[in-house]
């Protein structure tokens, strides 16, 4: 192994790695809520525990149900994701899980070591979230004092080393933040040449960095034309140093058979949100100095009455929650015919949540998987066709008969 001195200023493209896919076939990823569960946002009522237990359960009904992967959240609001996917990953099969790294917080090599050590005992099913970290306050907790510049600085020299590992090379490398002498990888990762890298960064300084590192690029919820407008603005990034990104878009999902049910359970989801509640989170979401929560908070300005901010695109949770603040509501063909939408301005992997986690993961899975055309055995990510039988697939008829229609076809 030839040890490769690397500089700053390198050119930092990472070897190919194609994250893209048939656009007709979405890859849908589901959601492991580490930082709490339950029917209402802003109160206790109607919580759940999330224990392993409930942690497993989710990941096992997204990995039967046919869900390409599932997002674990970082922060100090969640439970470690490492740690998280490491003790679930084996009550699976086909799940991957998308993990983060943080630039900042952990050294590139040690990052490294993780990465290949979770690719390789999950046998290549370790998607990588690059997260720099939008919250001040939060980061001076982990022991990070960095401006919103020196972060994405940080977050280069921190991919250009981790990459350079992941694919095999020794590295000596000496940046304005981070010096390596002599870095080496002695176990490679299962994926070759390493686990695809997504990444949400809508700053020019995260754009520019997201071109130069990265598989896929993530946007949280906002209506089409903007979406479309983010994109083309990569595109236009990434197009003069030769780098081709794939998207993606991070959603939460209320779907019911109606569209006057879908509404209608999003309005119960926040029926114990008060103003005070709403007025608390907001205040922390100004704190804050990530352009993407900047965005989310100003599709509603914290008021209740304009909450839905583009058809069928409900701005409610960001009322409380933050990062992913956005639901696509309605019956099972409109909330298709939404994904449709964003499908056709270049987004191929959809990374989904619902109130509660476990009970929506089947909703939509068993309501919206087949209007994507998700259904069929082979096609978009590890759906498996389920066939009608007796027993768990359909309570029999007089103890006799099998139903003629199908309760999940995902």
């Amino acid at each position: 192994m030839d040890t490769v001195h690397l500089t700053p200023d390198r050119d930092t493209n990472p070897k190919d790695i194609d994250m893209s896919n048939d656009s007709s076939k979405p890859n849908v990823l589901w959601f492991l809520p580490t930082h709490g569960d339950g029917r209402y946002l802003g109160t206790s009522q109607g919580g759940r525990e999330v224990n392993f237990n409930y942690l497993r359960q989710v990941a096992q009904a997204a990995d039967q149900l046919g869900y390409y992967g599932v997002l674990i959240p970082t922060g100090r609001s969640c439970e470690d994701s490492w740690i998280v996917a490491s003790a679930v990953a084996p009550f699976t099969e086909k799940l991957r899980y998308l993990v983060a790294v943080r630039p900042g917080l952990q050294s590139p090599a040690v990052a490294a070591r993780m990465t290949a050590t979770l690719d390789r005992v999950t046998n290549g099913r370790l998607l990588v979230n690059v997260v720099t970290g939008g919250d001040p306050v939060e980061n001076k907790g982990d022991g990070v004092f960095l401006s919103h510049e020196e972060r994405y600085e940080v977050t280069r020299e921190f991919l250009t080393v981790y990459n350079a590992l992941l694919e095999g090379e020794a590295v000596n490398f000496s940046g304005k933040h981070i010096q390596v002498e002599d870095g080496r990888l002695l176990f490679p990762p299962v994926q070759s040449p390493r686990p695809p890298l997504f990444f949400g960064g809508s700053s020019d300084a995260g754009i520019d960095v997201a071109v130069d590192t990265v598989e896929k690029y993530l946007t949280w919820g906002e209506p089409p034309a903007d979406v479309a407008a983010k994109i083309a603005k990569v595109k236009a990034v990434a197009d003069p140093r030769g780098r081709k990104l794939s998207f993606g878009i991070r959603l939460h999902v209320i779907v019911r058979e109606t569209n006057e049910e879908a509404w209608a359970a999003a309005d119960d989801l926040i029926k114990h949100v008060t103003d005070d509640t709403i007025a608390s989170a907001q205040k922390i979401f100004a704190r804050m100095d990530s352009v993407g929560q900047q965005r989310m908070s100003q599709l509603h300005g914290g008021r209740r009455d304009k909450l839905e901010i583009s058809p069928n695109l409900w701005a409610g949770v960001g009322l409380v929650r933050g990062g992913a603040g956005t639901a696509l509501v309605g019956d099972p063909d409109t909330v298709a015919a939404r994904i449709r939408e964003y499908q056709d301005i270049g987004i191929d992997t959809f990374i989904l949540s619902g109130y509660p986690h476990l009970e929506e993961a089947y909703r939509f899975a068993e309501l919206v998987f087949p209007k994507l055309g998700l259904n069929v055995s082979g096609q978009g990510g590890n759906v498996t066709k389920l066939r009608a039988n007796t027993g768990p697939f359909g309570e029999t008829i007089a103890n006799e008969h099998r139903p003629l229609q199908r309760a999940s076809q995902s």
